[in-house]
């Protein structure tokens, strides 16, 4: 059901609607895609956040703090409290570098490396819950990337 619209008396020519602002699409969309994600993490005990940081590690096996954060978009004080809560649940291991001791390395544990057989169903699920086919799921990956490109160019 949609949410009733203010009566025109409300809503002046100069006013921004809100259903027409792609800011909030894409909003609305994160938060319903969020809300998936955490039901299917719930079991594996991870934020989304936390998700997407295993999700590279389970890439490559160790990086440093600044790779991690290069590839997910996220500055080291965003990611370094969600590293230390992953270290405290015995998923990774966070290590002085020996050739620059001010860069950290993380790695995965044995546990942090079991996870991913655990987690092997929750893109699977996701991609349900789109009900998109494969060419539609590409093509709006595509577009929000080229995007986010476009807006990282302006800021």
């Amino acid at each position: 059901m949609k949410p009733a619209r203010p009566s025109s008396s409300v809503v002046s020519a100069s006013t921004p609607r809100l259903d027409v602002q792609l800011c909030f699409a894409l909003y609305s969309a994160s938060l319903a895609m969020n809300k998936v994600y955490r039901k299917l993490l719930k079991p594996l005990d991870l934020t989304y956040p936390q998700y997407l940081v295993m999700m590279v590690l389970w890439e490559d096996e160790s990086l440093s703090v600044s790779e991690i954060g290069a590839r997910l978009f996220l500055d080291s004080a965003t990611l370094t409290p969600l590293l230390k809560r992953l270290e405290a649940a015995g998923l990774v291991a966070r290590l002085r570098s020996r050739e620059d001791e001010r860069h950290v390395v993380i790695t995965l544990t044995a546990s942090g490396k079991a996870l991913q057989a655990k987690a092997g169903k929750v893109q699977e699920s996701v991609f349900c819950a789109t009900q998109c086919t494969p060419s539609e799921v590409k093509h709006l990956k595509g577009e929000l990337e080229d995007l986010r490109a476009r807006l990282s160019g302006v800021a």
